[in-house]
C-alpha cells in the first residue's frame, strides 16, 4: 500500500485547513496572512503554501494586495448588499430545490443543526451559533441536488459567515434567525418549494436589514463604513 503523501495532496490539505480557519473566523476581515507564520502553523513549505493561497484567492476567500501580500477581504456596505442580493437568489432557489429533492437523512441532519443553534442561542455562544448556521445551510445546499448552486454559495460563505456573525451579534437577532430557519426547515420537510423559497428569501432580507442598520449607525446614512 502506497502511503507517501504527494505534493499535491499537501497543497490540498493546506487549502482545506486555511479555508476552515477563515470560515471559522480565525482570521478577520483586514487581517494580513504572513507566509512565514502560516508555514509554521501549517507545517508546509512556502511553495506549497503559495499554491494554497492562490487557490483561496480564486475562491474569493483572500485577496493579494500589492506590496502587502495576502489578506482577508474587507467589505463596504455596497459590497455586502450585493452579496445579500445574490445570496437571496441562490439560497431561495436552493431551499426550493431542497424541498423537492432532500431525503429524510437531510432532514435529520438539518434538525440536529437547528437544535445546536437553539442551544447556542440560549447559551449566548456566538461561535456555535455561527457553526450551526453554516452546517444548516451546508446540508440545505447539498439537499438541493444542484452542485452549481452549492459551489457558488460556498464561494460566498466566508464573507457570508462574517456578515452573519455581525448581524446575529445584535440584541434579539439570533432568536429571530432561529424562528426564520425553523420556517425554512418546516417548508422543506413539508415538501413545499414555494414556502421554502419565500422563507429563505425573507431570512436573508431580514439579516440584510439588520446589517444595514449597523453600518448606518456607525457611519451615517451613506453606509460606506468597511465591515472589519
Amino acid at each position: 500500500m502506497e502511503l507517501r503523501v504527494s505534493v499535491q495532496s499537501v497543497q490540498q490539505q493546506a487549502v482545506e485547513k486555511l479555508r476552515t480557519a477563515i470560515l471559522a473566523g480565525v482570521f478577520k476581515p483586514g487581517d494580513r496572512l504572513i507566509e512565514a507564520d502560516l508555514c509554521r502553523r501549517t507545517g508546509v513549505s512556502r511553495p506549497s503554501l503559495r499554491e494554497a493561497l492562490r487557490s483561496l484567492e480564486s475562491e474569493g476567500l483572500i485577496i493579494i494586495v500589492p506590496n502587502r501580500g495576502p489578506q482577508i477581504p474587507v467589505l463596504t456596505w455596497e459590497q455586502a448588499e450585493q452579496i445579500y442580493q445574490v445570496r437571496a437568489l441562490l439560497e431561495g432557489e436552493a431551499a426550493a430545490l431542497c424541498a423537492k429533492h432532500s431525503t429524510r437523512q437531510h432532514h435529520e441532519e438539518m434538525r440536529a443543526a437547528l437544535t445546536a443553534f437553539e442551544k447556542a442561542v440560549r447559551n449566548n455562544d456566538g461561535a456555535i451559533r455561527l457553526s450551526a448556521t453554516a452546517e444548516f445551510y451546508r446540508i440545505l445546499q447539498r439537499g438541493s441536488g444542484n452542485a452549481v448552486i452549492d459551489d457558488l454559495l460556498q464561494r460566498l460563505v466566508a464573507r457570508v459567515n462574517f456578515l452573519r456573525a455581525q448581524s446575529m451579534s445584535q440584541a434579539g437577532r439570533a432568536k429571530f434567525s432561529l424562528r426564520e430557519m425553523r420556517a425554512i426547515f418546516q417548508a422543506i420537510v413539508d415538501g413545499d418549494s414555494r414556502a421554502a423559497r419565500k422563507a429563505a428569501e425573507l431570512h436573508v432580507k431580514n439579516a440584510s436589514a439588520v446589517l444595514r442598520t449597523m453600518f448606518e449607525l456607525e457611519t451615517g446614512a451613506n453606509g460606506r463604513k468597511e465591515a472589519g
